[in-house]
């Protein structure tokens, strides 16, 4: 325990000295464990029941939208389709949509409001894919359903490995029923839904958060497909993304004296930061990178290569820390490859700032809701997906998990773009199982299931929770009152500031002309410039000394 103290943070030794974004997100657990969930904190009523009869009685609608985002298949920043599809679903619903917020063309924000007075409840979309995660639906093995051909280097298509397909269709489904239920029973109410671009590169919500888009909510909730239905009040890492480009100089790889290859300069500093591992880097922390570009072909050598890393610790404080590392490691590397060498921020977000009174809200509806009704198809390809992955044929989780405090010493793990949200509007996330117990996010076999049977479960389940939810905060303005007491206490003394750099510029895709004019956009955005400065080599070929003379 005192080991892992050093590295984590343990509610115990907190104080004055204590780093104030872990000092805010720690919670004082109970000294003999003995934390019991409240019960009755959730209340029927008829808005309640209005919502959720909303959600079942457009079940196929809900699942239709899911499917066809799984079938887009959009990359970050690229979800022309999948955005234009919900946004027309909560259209459809009442809401008035514009698109481009905070400047990106893919992001929107829709919005309902009922009568006036009444609290602003924010729900967060997300409908992104992974590269490289295509899996035929439903299927219980790998079978990829986009197959790239290269001789050189076949690859896969995107996927919803991560199940952001369901995110995003949950989370409108649970504004539309909150709206539903507020014109039905009258409740003053402004509901906004914010579809947020980009998240898996963590770039669309931290941008946004620091222009402002979410001033003036009064909660905000949110959700992620998971391998079990449960909450809590636990953090997250905090993050920076950063790029290293390395420049040399080209060269025939029969001939090399005197080139300089970048992507010796990219392998050694994977090589060295791999190092730091032993010393520097805690158990709350990680570090992971990929070479995204090391050159097309063995006999030129690369005269540009980059590696971009994610940096993640238990706050932003301590990621600098670390950040700082990485960079003087890549500058040893670009010196001892003799090229050059720079790097640029591409996200950074905060640590998320927990509410244990929300999430006791929300698990108490989870727990009245009950788990995703998996049929007995979503449980034979859970176990057949367990099957192929060598792990145990457990098949899906069927129940409520417990609502427990998060451990005293914090472990690191993922992050999350809702983070700077949390630091900002007092906010609540969870878990609905979409993917087998024991497999993981960003996997072909989370892509099988997201619009699968375990996928379409999962949606009407995780709409119902955030649903019922916000309607609590209508219906009961004392759970809302105190969120947001809760909120302001463990904000006291800590300012938010972005971890983006002064200057920031986001990463951007121009879209195809008809996305604009469908969306009424015009491009480029005032807040990039347009079109990116080039970056080319200037490097020059590497002396090998004076001429030798010939031997006589």
């Amino acid at each position: 325990m005192q080991l892992l103290g050093a590295a984590g943070v343990t509610a115990a030794a907190m104080s004055a000295d204590a780093d104030p974004a872990m000092a805010a997100a720690a919670e004082q657990a109970d000294a003999d464990g003995a934390y019991q969930a409240p019960e009755g904190l959730a209340e029927d009523s008829a808005a309640k029941t209005a919502a959720l009869a909303w959600i079942s009685s457009n079940a196929d609608r809900i699942t239709g939208l899911n499917e066809e985002i799984w079938d887009n298949a959009e990359l970050s920043l690229r979800e022309w389709k999948s955005s234009i599809a919900e946004a027309e679903f909560l259209e459809k619903s009442g809401f008035q949509v514009e698109f481009g917020t905070a400047g990106f063309p893919t992001a929107f924000t829709a919005t309902f409001r009922q009568g006036s007075g009444g609290p602003s409840l924010g729900f967060s979309g997300e409908y992104d894919a992974l590269p490289g995660l295509s899996q035929k639906k439903g299927v219980g093995h790998h079978d990829p359903l986009e197959y790239v051909h290269d001789p050189y280097a076949p690859s896969y298509g995107p996927g919803h490995g991560c199940g952001h397909s369901a995110l995003g269709t949950a989370a409108a489904a649970a504004a539309a029923a909150v709206a539903q239920a507020a014109r039905r029973h009258d409740l003053p109410v402004t509901v906004k839904f914010f579809g947020s671009t980009a998240e898996e590169s963590l770039v669309g919500k931290t941008y946004a958060v620091s222009e402002g888009v979410y001033d003036g909510l009064d909660a905000f909730l949110d959700w992620h497909p998971s391998t079990a239905n449960a909450t809590g009040w636990g953090s997250t890492t905090a993050m920076t993304a950063v790029t290293f480009t390395f420049l040399g100089v080209a060269g025939h790889g029969g001939t090399p004296l005197g080139n300089k290859s970048a992507l010796d300069a990219a392998v050694m500093m994977a090589t060295m930061s791999e190092f730091l591992r032993e010393e520097n880097l805690a158990p709350s922390g990680r570090l992971h990178w990929v070479i995204n570009n090391g050159g097309d072909i063995p006999n030129v050598t690369p005269e540009i290569a980059e590696i971009s890393y994610y940096v993640r610790e238990g706050s932003p404080a301590r990621v600098q820390v670390l950040l700082d590392k990485v960079i003087a490691v890549s500058e040893a590397a670009a010196k001892a490859a003799q090229t050059s060498v720079r790097h640029r921020i591409t996200s950074a977000c905060w640590n998320q700032l927990p509410s244990k009174s929300f999430a006791e809200l929300l698990h108490d509806n989870m727990r009245q809701i009950g788990p995703p009704e998996f049929t007995d198809g979503a449980h034979a390809l859970a176990k057949e997906l367990q099957k192929s992955l060598g792990l145990p044929e457990k098949g899906m989780h069927a129940e409520i998990g417990a609502l427990s405090p998060p451990n005293p010493v914090f472990m690191g793990g993922g992050s999350t773009d809702v983070a700077d949200i949390s630091w900002n509007v007092p906010t609540v996330s969870m878990g609905a199982a979409l993917a087998p117990i024991g497999t993981k996010m960003h996997t072909w076999s989370t892509a099988a299931c997201a619009a699968a049977a375990p996928g379409q479960a999962a949606v009407v389940a995780a709409a119902k929770y955030l649903a019922a939810t916000a309607v609590d905060l209508l219906t009961q303005p004392e759970r809302l009152k105190a969120v947001k007491d809760e909120f302001a206490e463990r904000t006291k003394g800590v300012e938010w500031k972005t971890a983006l750099p002064e200057g920031y510029e986001p990463p951007m895709y121009e879209p195809p002309a008809w996305f604009l004019q469908k969306t009424g956009q015009k491009w480029p955005p005032g807040n990039i410039t347009w079109p990116p400065k080039r970056v080319v080599s200037q490097e020059r070929f590497s002396s090998l000394g004076p001429e030798l003379a010939p031997q006589k």
